[in-house]
């Protein structure tokens, strides 16, 4: 399909009589919406080969996943990008050598391990697509056997029966916009359709006796749940909603211990996520109130201990609950930890794995043994020809919105730079998202590269409260969306030396990608330079075109394209490409499903029309970031000197 650019005049968007927008001028997403000789055009330049080698040392500095332990505790299996793509290891023993269980270039990622310890479930995509397919590997090696793995269709896991036998997973091949549920019998390799209602199902949690706990998406946050009582409990599958219908509401919920009790995080009650014993249609809290998120939590398949994470305004720690009486467990101390984050627990219960992160070192994991209360390291970190120990460390800093509201920004300063150091200011995706401290090779690229690196928390981020997490939501973008402009307008008029302004670059992924092409137009001239990767250039054409169920999702953030289209135009950066006054780079994915590859080429065309100088970088073989090593390094090769060739 040959790619086309079309753009019109509309007046009075903003208060301006001369902004352009865009109508569809693309159709659908992935590599085959667009002719191959557009993507050959576009195909990222080599390196200076000395540069591409620094780039590559540092991406050697890396940490494996917590991963899954087997059910006696003798083995461990993670995943590991170490070979330049993601795949599956195994580990014999703890600090063993690490033997490959997955190969090939497309990314593999482990799901769980039976509980007999004889077979491994298995995602695997191909090309950034992420249609991904489910497959089983003997836990000893050998051929990966195919589960469910459709062109164009995403099969997901979702939970292994304590009998090894049944495998569940959900496909939304029967309608993309919905997950059907299935179930797979492992000995006689055959699957079952269980459920195909209309929507985005998922499986929460599930009983012995068959019955599932079922939570349906309506939002990119929002979720119903229900219990689903198979066919042999009753004359025929009955489904019950339990709450969360017709609410627009963030929960999440497991069984707990008790018979008719749930255990649900969810911020409907405070301005914070906090955890509450749902039982007989009533929450009561088991957590204490506290100005931070409970961010995220898990229960055992016993049901005996409750594991949650705390957000502390962007620093992760772990808490335990007894599950039984909700009593505090003790679990064993990180002092000098910016994060410790939960891996996955065996199935009885037993072993744990942690990740423990600190400024200075990648991730350390753990396995924590409940019965002997003893933490063991398993997986050493990896950092070749690097120390680590000079990398800087995030500084919480603050800068005023135009409103007076304190916006949080983590800040990495070089221990020495040309001043005033010139800024990189990069954006979290999301918006649903937020940028935390912590060990960071990437940011420590640009840090050595002599920039100040900034990660501000603009309001729609998480973390924060459920007022400032949908402060953006559809038209109230409008209202916050400056917050991008003012991080530049206090770095220029602070961080001044000698009476000179530092230079600052815009830079980030998705919704950050986003934030910089809006840094770039609708507030030209605030950033020096930008770089936008895999971000959306017009949010109509992007709902438009984007991954079916996607659609269904993220209109509960951005707005409906059939109602509120003016809004969306509005806040597209499209709409006021006339504003652009400084060089700009977008790196786009060709098989991205989320952000299609016409976002990035409208831009650029609009952008080539008006003379305005920009790049246009699109790699044939990735999806929505870049996932294989060699493209890594050129989309941070080619960031980094975008950069130096305009700030510094």
């Amino acid at each position: 399909m040959k790619f086309l650019i079309r753009v019109f005049i509309v007046i009075n968007l903003m208060g301006s009589s001369n902004v352009f927008s865009s109508e569809p001028s693309y159709s659908g997403h992935g590599a085959k919406s667009v002719a191959p000789e557009v993507i050959a055009k576009f195909t990222p330049p080599s390196l200076d080969s000395e540069f591409s080698r620094r780039i590559q040392t540092m991406l050697d500095v890396r940490s494996p996943s917590p991963g899954r332990v087997s059910h006696k505790g003798k083995r461990l299996y993670f995943t590991w990008s170490i070979t330049g793509i993601s795949q599956v290891w195994r580990l014999e023993g703890p600090k063993r050598f690490p033997m490959q269980m997955t190969g090939g270039e497309d990314p593999t990622s482990l799901e769980s391990v039976t509980s007999d310890g004889k077979y491994l479930v298995l995602s695997r995509d191909r090309k950034g697509e992420e249609n991904p397919g489910l497959y089983l590997q003997n836990a000893q090696g050998g051929a990966l056997l195919p589960i469910q793995h459709k062109e164009g269709v995403q099969t997901a896991y979702q939970f292994i029966t304590d009998s090894s036998r049944t495998v569940y997973f959900s496909a939304n091949d029967i309608k993309p916009d919905s997950r059907a549920l299935y179930r797979y019998d492992i000995q006689k390799k055959t699957k079952e359709l269980l459920f195909s209602e209309d929507g985005i199902w998922g499986i929460a949690d599930h009983k012995k006796d068959g019955t599932l706990l079922l939570e349906k998406a309506t939002g990119s946050l929002y979720r119903e749940y229900y219990e689903w009582q198979p066919p042999q409990l009753l004359s025929k599958a009955k489904l019950i909603p339990l709450f969360g219908q017709g609410e627009q509401e963030e929960y999440t919920a497991e069984y707990g211990a008790r018979s008719g009790e749930l255990i649900v995080l969810t911020p409907k009650f405070g301005e914070f996520r906090r955890l509450y014993q749902w039982k007989d249609q009533k929450f009561t809290p088991i957590t204490p109130e506290m100005k931070k998120d409970v961010d995220s939590f898990s229960i055992d398949r016993p049901k005996r201990h409750i594991l949650y994470t705390i957000n502390d305004e962007g620093y992760m720690r772990v808490e335990a609950l007894n599950a039984r009486n909700f009593k505090k467990i003790k679990l064993p101390k990180f002092p000098h930890a910016e994060h410790v984050l939960v891996g996955a627990t065996t199935q009885g219960g037993r072993y744990t794995t942690l990740g423990v992160m600190t400024a200075t070192a990648p991730r350390i994991n753990y396995v924590y043994d409940w019965k002997r209360k003893k933490l063991t390291q398993w997986l050493i970190p990896n950092n070749p020809e690097v120390d680590t120990s000079q990398f800087v460390s995030a500084a919480l800093e603050h800068y005023p919105a135009r409103d007076g509201t304190q916006i949080p920004m983590f800040v990495r300063r070089p221990k020495k730079c040309a001043e005033p150091c010139p800024v990189i200011v990069h954006f979290h995706g999301g918006p649903e998202s937020q940028s935390h401290p912590g060990f960071s090779v990437f940011a420590q690229m640009f840090v050595d590269s002599g920039y100040i690196y900034v990660e501000p928390n603009v309001r729609g981020s998480d973390g924060y409260g459920k007022t400032w997490l949908f402060s953006d939501n559809g038209s109230k973008r409008l209202n916050v969306i400056t917050d991008i402009e003012d991080c530049s307008k206090f770095i220029k008029s602070q961080w001044k030396k000698n009476g000179k302004e530092p230079k600052v670059g815009i830079m980030g992924y998705s919704y950050g990608g986003y934030s910089t092409l809006i840094g770039m137009t609708m507030f030209g001239g605030s950033y020096d330079a930008g770089v936008a990767l895999v971000g959306m250039s017009n949010l109509f054409t992007f709902l438009q075109n984007t991954a079916p169920y996607r659609r269904k999702l993220r209109m509960t953030e951005y707005g409906d394209p059939e109602k509120e289209k003016d809004i969306l135009l509005k806040l597209s950066p499209i709409t006021y490409i006339d504003k652009v006054k400084s060089p700009l780079m977008v790196i786009q994915g060709a098989s991205d499903p989320r952000v299609p590859v016409g976002e990035a080429l409208q831009m650029y065309e609009t952008l080539q029309a008006k003379q305005i100088p920009s790049q246009l970088i699109i790699f044939s073989d990735e999806g929505h970031g870049s996932q294989k090593r060699d493209n890594r390094v050129l989309e941070i090769g080619h960031t980094l000197r975008f950069f130096k060739t305009h700030l510094q």
